[in-house]
């Protein structure tokens, strides 16, 4: 409905010449749901903005506007109000047009060509593979997913992808971690470094090499620890690791080290594929790092970068001039060791995307990577791409509460609560909309008690109870022994006149509105407060009005009204990867 008001708009725009006539093919053309029913049901301020243009005062322009739009059987009438805003009130006759395209359309309602085809790679998660996903983690695959299922709907050529940083130190510190456990696991006795990874998931891995290797790896914890500066808190816990790295590496050869660092990411990278497949998130490619290295992309973008003069040496390191790109520092590809940053390898990845043919990329990141977008865009644009084509949402963090108290979390003390825990407890439903139920730039504070009740104030089961009660409805109507004639439902439609149904249709025909919202704002909690709307009509509708009344006309007109509500509640649960329950 707000597309046809926009192109009768458009219409009588272009009728009057002139800039008005301009205007109408710039997307000057907008109309906005009206927040009170008084002031009819769509709204514009076209008038107003383009007066000036028109000189005209935007009363009189609405005039001319309202003079101008061709008939049409979806408005029944239109008014200006204020200083020029123009008001239409649609006919019965339009929302039993967009009652009967859910009915037509059924899943596929609410879609659109929006996105005209664009080719969008998103990227999401990308966690570390040196530990098992965490609620953090949790938050940006629901937002990730949901968003690609948002952007698919609405016309863009989606690419789902997660980039594995399996290459630089921290994947060196995984292996190191797992080399200590496995030689306690033979037998020897040596302090755990304070920069390693302590969860029992180590343990888990070390074990795996023993079964594996054996004793092959194992050597006497004296040669291990001879030599090796303090650990912290006496020492430095940074060149402790370092240092116990390149020890491993000396006893076990560069081979060994190799066998340790490839079980070690293969049994991490197996865990978060389960955790999120379990979740209901999918990858169209997993992108390795080492991949990325292999193939010389980082050194074909950084030899772009020289050859156009965007790089310089200082103090033996490489350094690119991202401060003549809107960065807020020039930025090291290269350290003094020869050894490639990896924003090196960021800006060479981003660049690879773009040479796949993506037009726009989405990347998901945590909240600590508040500078990241400067720099990588500094990047494309010195090699000749343009930056806007790089979208960052940064995900704000997530703090667990059970019963009023926050639960404390450090990932390396491995005093954290994994994604699979979460998912455990509260199910997968109650993890995915609760994720989204706020705005991704915004901390969440998510309610352990409250995701687990089956009370009103619970979002995820207050909308599935709507579905639920629609379902419930049509099996009383089956046990009376009667038929739902759709024809006669959807032909009968003005005679849905009470409140609560005229609430009802508004809301259930606003579905399209909401969904190109979410997509354009990448905001999927959008689609969440909707549907909470929705459910609300629904809930009210039923507790006022019975839906199985002996005219045939009225019941199948209700009925129709209801499955449509169903049908689009289905479609948003479907999006946000939440279930839709025929029974609760």
């Amino acid at each position: 409905m707000k597309q046809q008001l926009e192109q009768l708009l458009a219409s009588a725009l272009e009728s009057l010449g002139g800039a008005l006539a301009a205007a109408a093919t710039t997307g000057a053309v907008t109309v906005e749901r009206s927040r009170d029913a008084r002031h009819g049901d769509f709204a514009t301020n076209i008038a107003l903005r383009l007066a000036k243009a028109a000189r005209s005062n935007p009363r009189a322009l609405a005039e001319r506007i309202i003079a101008a739009l061709p008939p049409s059987p979806t408005v029944l009438r239109t008014e200006i109000a204020g200083a020029g805003f123009i008001n239409f009130f649609l006919s019965p006759a339009a929302y039993a047009e967009e009652l009967a395209a859910i009915h037509e359309h059924t899943e596929r309602y609410g879609h659109s060509t929006l996105g005209r085809g664009e080719r969008v790679l998103l990227e999401f998660v990308s966690a570390n593979p040196t530990g098992p996903l965490h609620v953090g983690h949790g938050r940006q695959a629901a937002y990730g997913a949901t968003l690609a299922n948002i952007l698919a709907a609405s016309g863009f050529e989606v690419t789902r992808e997660y980039y594995i940083n399996d290459a630089g130190r921290q994947v060196d510190i995984l292996a190191v971690s797992t080399w200590v456990r496995y030689l306690e696991a033979c037998g020897e006795s040596l302090p755990f470094p304070e920069n390693g990874y302590r969860g029992d998931y180590v343990r888990e891995i070390a074990a795996q090499l023993r079964s594996a290797e054996g004793d092959a790896l194992r050597r006497d914890a004296a040669s291990v620890l001879a030599g090796l500066p303090p650990d912290a808190p006496e020492g430095d816990k940074e060149a402790y690791i370092d240092a116990l790295i390149g020890r491993a590496r000396e006893l076990i050869g560069p081979e060994g080290f190799a066998r340790v660092l490839a079980l070690s990411l293969e049994r991490m990278l197996a865990d978060i594929r389960e955790d999120l497949q379990q979740f209901g998130v999918r990858f169209d490619r997993w992108y390795s790092e080492r991949e990325l290295e292999h193939s010389g992309a980082i050194d074909r973008a950084l030899a772009r970068l020289e050859r156009d003069g965007r790089l310089y040496l200082e103090q033996g390191a490489t350094w690119f001039r991202a401060t003549e790109f809107g960065d807020e520092k020039d930025r090291v590809v290269v350290r003094e060791n020869g050894q490639k940053t990896y924003f090196a390898s960021d800006i060479a990845y981003h660049l690879e995307k773009r040479e796949r043919g993506f037009e726009r990329l989405i990347d998901v990141l945590g909240a600590d990577h508040h500078g990241y977008v400067a720099r990588v865009r500094a990047g494309l644009t010195a090699m000749g791409e343009p930056g806007e084509s790089l979208e960052v949402n940064l995900i704000q963090f997530v703090s667990l509460f059970r019963g009023g108290e926050k639960i404390p979390m450090g990932k390396r003390e491995a005093q954290f609560v994994t994604l699979r825990q979460l998912r455990e407890e509260v199910g997968n439903d109650a993890c995915r909309l609760f994720y989204l139920m706020r705005s991704h730039d915004q901390p969440l504070d998510f309610d352990l008690e409250l995701a687990k009740s089956r009370t009103n104030e619970n979002p995820v089961y207050y909308i599935q109870y709507a579905h639920a009660r629609v379902a419930s409805v049509l099996k009383q109507m089956v046990a009376r022994n009667l038929e739902f004639d759709r024809a006669e439902g959807l032909a009968h439609t003005a005679l849905l006149t009470s409140a609560h149904e005229q609430a009802a249709l508004a809301c259930v025909t606003r579905f399209p509105e909401a969904l190109e919202q979410a997509a354009v704002n990448r905001a999927p909690h959008a689609l969440v407060h909707y549907l909470r709307e929705l459910a609300n009509a629904l809930h009210t509708y039923y507790n006022a009005e019975p839906f199985l009344v002996e005219d045939s006309k009225v019941r199948n007109a209700r009925l129709a009204l209801v499955i449509g509500v169903q049908q689009v509640l289905r479609n948003g649960l479907g999006l946000l990867g939440v279930s839709a329950p025929e029974s609760m």
